[in-house]
């Protein structure tokens, strides 16, 4: 099949993030049996979900990774010009949900296996699909921490996020979390019977806004990153129910992203630290999120083969986060290149091109061509 009828059919399987993604595997499963190539599948603890591992070639050899999330953003209050979750092609644009972000690159994989079967390769191609990327890389790592008996150790790991086909050496690490406030609800007309959970929380808030100054002031810097400097938002505060109602709970939800050889925890456990000293109301946190950041890599041999593969010289680092850095923690030398436009991900009526989706098979079978060599 070519790259752009499995893209139709990768749209059409809307499988959102923390949600049974039975549809998708089963697809991706199916597709690989009929070539005769084996996929485990590898169940997560949540019962419903699977990452998907396959191998083109020997297994007992060092080989590379390719790596992509099979889990798609919601489109709930978008408004697009045709059904997101159908592909539509108009003046070479693959319109739909998902055809960058990043089912692109997952058709590519799928559509290039025939010819890596052709190939005989002397090096394995590995073919790595994971749940759950889009609510904080949640679901590769049990895939990650099987690698062990699935394959030798990898050379490298190729995650395929919209980077217009340019390797990119790094990004931040993440953390999110949701910081929780109770206190006592009471009529507005006697707050002194209640205990008011906005008002602790505003000294959070300011904890936070104070906390990222500092950090701007600070550092530490990397000036491969922009901003160069880790960094702490609050993005999201709820709390109250009406304005004659002492508020009985208030919630933060907070964020850090941090320059590699920070760790955004560290940072995280600065204002878990303020929470725990609030007085006289009941206090609670829970991680939402997290990723390790894909710091620059010490051994050039990866990105100096994806510069061969794509012609392109890598860059630095992006302001955004992927499975790389989880790959990279668990030893394997990772980068990011992928077909696509990171700014058209997660918006309406988003698309990738047909140039886009044959330019990465180009790269895809170049590095076919390496690791049969």
């Amino acid at each position: 099949m070519t790259p752009q009828a499995l893209l139709a059919d990768l749209v059409a399987l809307n499988d959102l993030p923390g949600a049974p993604n039975a549809r998708m595997a089963s697809y991706v499963q199916a597709h690989l049996a009929r070539l005769g190539v084996d996929c485990a599948a590898l169940p997560g603890p949540e019962g419903d979900r699977v990452n998907l591992f396959a191998t083109i070639g020997p297994r007992d050899v060092p080989g590379y990774i390719l790596s992509g999330h099979m889990d798609v953003v919601p489109v709930e209050g978008q408004v697009w010009d045709s059904d997101p979750f159908r592909l539509r092609v108009e003046d070479g644009r693959l319109y739909g949900r998902g055809t960058t972000d990043m089912k692109g690159y997952l058709a590519c994989m799928l559509a290039m296996v025939p010819e890596f079967q052709a190939m005989a390769l002397r090096r394995p191609i590995h073919l790595a699909f994971s749940y759950d990327e889009e609510i904080g890389c949640r679901g590769v790592g049990h895939m990650i921490a099987r690698l062990p008996e699935l394959c030798a150790p990898p050379l490298g790991c190729i995650v395929g996020e919209p980077s217009n086909l340019q390797p990119v050496l790094s990004h931040k690490g993440k953390q999110a979390v949701e910081l929780r406030i109770e206190g006592r609800a009471a009529h507005s007309s006697q707050p002194d019977l209640g205990m008011n959970a906005i008002y602790p929380a505003a000294e959070i808030l300011l904890f936070i806004r104070d906390l990222a100054a500092r950090l701007a002031a600070d550092g530490p810097f990397d000036p491969r990153f922009q901003p160069a400097h880790s960094t702490v938002v609050a993005g999201v505060v709820q709390g109250g129910a009406a304005v004659n109602i002492i508020p009985d709970q208030c919630t933060i939800q907070m964020e850090v992203r941090s320059v590699p050889g920070q760790v955004p925890q560290d940072i995280t456990a600065q204002v878990i630290t303020r929470l725990a000293a609030l007085p006289q109301v009941r206090v609670s946190h829970g991680e939402l999120s997290s990723y390790p950041a894909l710091p620059p890599p010490k051994d050039r041999a990866l990105a100096d083969l994806l510069e061969s593969l794509t012609g392109k010289s890598a860059l630095q680092s992006v302001s955004y986060g992927t499975e790389a850095g989880l790959f990279h923690a668990a030893g394997v030398p990772s980068i990011i290149c992928g077909p696509g436009s990171i700014t058209r991900a997660h918006r309406p009526d988003e698309y990738i091109t047909e140039a886009e989706l044959q330019g990465c098979c180009a790269v895809l079978r170049r590095l076919g061509n390496h690791a049969a060599g």
